[in-house]
This record gives C-alpha cells, sequence and structure tokens, in this order.
C-alpha cells in the first residue's frame, strides 16, 4: 500500500519499519498476543493483550536499540555506544550492543533497582551509576558521548529508534488482523509512533488511544500547544513512563497519527498490575500495565477488538510489593486500621475476637504502648487486614465502633 512520511521532522515509513522488521529477525521474538476474558466482558468486546513483557530483556525496548546500533557506520561502531537509562531501554541498549559486538557504556541513576544493574551488566554493557534522578544521569552520558566521541542512543527520540518500535504494530496485524483500536502507553512517544505509522499506513480505519500517567502527562499540554512542552518534576510510579517532554521525532507522528491520549491515576496503575498479575498470570510493571489501566477507567469511546501492550515487565520486587498492596488497597481488599485501647490483659485478644466475627484475616499487628499522646492505661495499635471489598471494610469499620474502640484512621 502506498504510504507518505508523517512531517520533514519525523522520516519514518512504512519501508523503514518493514526494513526494522526483518534486521530484527533472529534477534526480536514476536512475542505472544493474549486474550483477556475479563476485560472483554468490562468493555464488551474482544480484548488481546500484546504481551511485551515477554520480550528479550522484559521490554520493547530493545527492537528499537538494535536497528539504531546496527544502522550506525563503522567509524561509529567502533567508538562505542552510549545512553542513560533506569532500566528497560539500559537493558535494551546492553544486549543489542553485545550481538553486535559494540562496546556499550549506560549511565543509570544511583538508585536503580540493583536487578536492573544486574541485568544490565550481565548483557554486556559497563554501568556507571551517575546522579539521583534521570535528568541528572542523561547529562552525564552526554557528557560521556561529547568527551569521548561515543555515539549517544536515545531512547525514543530518533527516527531508527521509532522504526525499531513499529515492529510491534506489524505483529498485531498480524496476530489480530480484526483490530479496530490499539491502547499503548506514552513516555517520550517512541512506541506509539512506531506503532501509528505501521498500522495507520496500513489500517487507516484502526484507532491509536496513548495512555500516561495523571503525573507525568507531557503529551496534553503538548497538543494544545501544538510543539513539545516540558512540564514539573514528573511523578509516578510508572518509570517506564516517566518522561517530562515528548521527544521532537515521536511528538511530530503522534500529533497526526495518535487518535486520542488518555490519562490514568496511581491507583488505576495499581489496579490495572494487579488484576494483569491474577487473572493473566503475567508480571508486568506500571507502565506496561497503563493500557489496561485506561480499559479499567473507562471503557468509553473503544470500540473492539482491542489490543492492549503490555510493554514491559521489568519490576523491582520490592515496588511489586508496595504495588500490589496498593492496588489490593484500592479495591477495598486490604485495609490499614489505626485503633486505641485499655492497656490490660486480654485487650489485644478482645480486639481480634472481634474481628474474627466479620471474618477479616489479620496479616500484620503493631503494638505501641509508650507515646506522649497516649494516656497512662492507653495503648495504641495499627492493623493490617486482608478484605473482601468496599462493603467489607465499611463493616469492619462499624463493627469495631460498635465495640467501644476508638477508630483513628
Amino acid at each position: 500500500m502506498n504510504h507518505r512520511r508523517t512531517t520533514p521532522l519525523a522520516p519514518v515509513t512504512l519501508d523503514d519499519v518493514r526494513g526494522a522488521q526483518k534486521m530484527l529477525t533472529g534477534v526480536a521474538r514476536m512475542t505472544a498476543m493474549e486474550g483477556s476474558r475479563y476485560l472483554t466482558q468490562l468493555i464488551g468486546s474482544p480484548v488481546h493483550l500484546k504481551c511485551e513483557n515477554l520480550q528479550r530483556t522484559g521490554s520493547f525496548k530493545l527492537r528499537g536499540a538494535y536497528v539504531r546500533i546496527a544502522g550506525l557506520l563503522p567509524e561509529e561502531r567502533a567508538a562505542g555506544v552510549v545512553a542513560a537509562s533506569a532500566g528497560n531501554h539500559a537493558q535494551g541498549v546492553a544486549l543489542a550492543s553485545s550481538l553486535l559486538g559494540v562496546r556499550a557504556t549506560v549511565f543509570m541513576p544511583q538508585g536503580a533497582p540493583l536487578p536492573k544493574i544486574s541485568a544490565t551488566r550481565e548483557y554486556g554493557a559497563e554501568v556507571r551509576l551517575h546522579g539521583q534522578v534521570v535528568d541528572e544521569t542523561l547529562a552525564g552520558a552526554q557528557e560521556y558521548a561529547r568527551t569521548t566521541g561515543a555515539v549517544f542512543i536515545h531512547p525514543f527520540d530518533h527516527p531508527d529508534i521509532i522504526a525499531g518500535q513499529g515492529t510491534v504494530g506489524l505483529e498485531i496485524l498480524e496476530q489480530c488482523p480484526e483490530v479496530r483500536t490499539i491502547v499503548v502507553g506514552m513516555g517520550g512517544g517512541g512506541l506509539a509512533a512506531g506503532i501509528a505509522v505501521a498500522v495507520k499506513a496500513l489500517r487507516p480505519d484502526v484507532r491509536i488511544i496513548g495512555v500516561q500517567a495523571e503525573g507525568a502527562a507531557a503529551y496534553p499540554p503538548s497538543l494544545a500547544a501544538g510543539r513539545p512542552v516540558a512540564i514539573g518534576q514528573p511523578a509516578t510510579m510508572a518509570d517506564g513512563i516517566k518522561v517530562g517532554r515528548p521527544g521532537d521525532v515521536p511528538f511530530a507522528i503522534c500529533a497526526e497519527l495518535v487518535d486520542e491520549v488518555r490519562t490514568v491515576s496511581e491507583d488505576a496503575l495499581s489496579a490495572a498490575l494487579l488484576l494483569c498479575l491474577e487473572r493473566a498470570k503475567l508480571v508486568v510493571e506500571p507502565a506496561g500495565a497503563s493500557p489496561v489501566a485506561a480499559l479499567l477507567s473507562d471503557t468509553g469511546g473503544i470500540g473492539g477488538p482491542v489490543v492492549a501492550v503490555l510493554s514491559g515487565g521489568n519490576v523491582d520486587p520490592l515496588l511489586m510489593q508496595r504495588v500490589l498492596r496498593h492496588g489490593m488497597a484500592a479495591q477495598g481488599r486490604y485495609l490499614a486500621v489505626r485503633l486505641r485501647l485499655t492497656d490490660r490483659p486480654g485487650a489485644l485478644a478482645s480486639l481480634l475476637g472481634a474481628l474474627s466475627v466479620v471474618d477479616a484475616n489479620v496479616l500484620d499487628v503493631s503494638h505501641v504502648r509508650t507515646d506522649p499522646r497516649l494516656g497512662l492505661t492507653e495503648a495504641e495499635v495499627e492493623l493490617h487486614l486482608e478484605t473482601k471489598g468496599p462493603a467489607h471494610c465499611a463493616e469492619v469499620g462499624r463493627t469495631l465502633r460498635e465495640a467501644g474502640y476508638t477508630v483513628i484512621d
């Protein structure tokens, strides 16, 4: 099918994406497409999950990194490459460089999760910990590129990167030819731009919906202004889409080809991650779960069949624990309650007995007796409970108050 370049600033075409697909043969795997019965029932149309969390290195980032590095001139390869990343891009660059025999240096924030640091090193890159936030890490990598001549590999703002990510779109059309809507997370916009280039060239009727975290939503103001606009310090648990400014190249494409950009809350991201784990049996990071969060938050205007792109699964175990607890709390399945009781023998046992009557499972108990706020005969107890939903949480609170306990929080 004939197709056109999007804009002079974004010279990425269907031919570029098809070329990237050939280049990635034997390198990136065609990831699975799994149906979701729960989400299908929710929106009333078939929903499929494109499992890039099962890609090599645990995310789609290998695709773009490999295409970008493979396209370097011999003298550029000899100088090596450098990247800055808190996780997924780091691992993609590390493995791509190793496969292509190119020396790679990856700058990561000093607080990056140890599993991601270890994985990046194991894929063959030299890791340098620099800066407390990604902006400082990025500055360190760019300075390294200036002083050493190494080629800086941007995570999303380059046509080759976008062409590589666009291969996800070609696979979606092959695996689900009846697709009507594709929902994909957006940070800088490289994945959404690549998918849009490939899909809109072949199936202009397919809607592309981008999803951003509310605390890191740079695309809505940028689209309103007609140019990339930087927002204040982005704040979200979804590190993979925690970007304060769209890239120039992907923005030009997304502004033309992405039909809609939605935002999702942290509660929705937590619920989506929990759903992927419990219902789909898939480990997905918060950024990768953002399309599912969008489906959970608002089913309006989403025509099916729908493909939700699970972009990555590299989640730190400690973050996973916190997010799952947050997601359970948002669904009324986890309740933390703080109360005061008389400090006497058997008081705690009586409290636990009252909770057993309403079938609340006690996960943890914290007992404080020495605090200036407490009376001489008072104690404060914090309980973490497993509950069965909002109605059950309300029943627990009501039971405690009726039993005479002072519920503080």
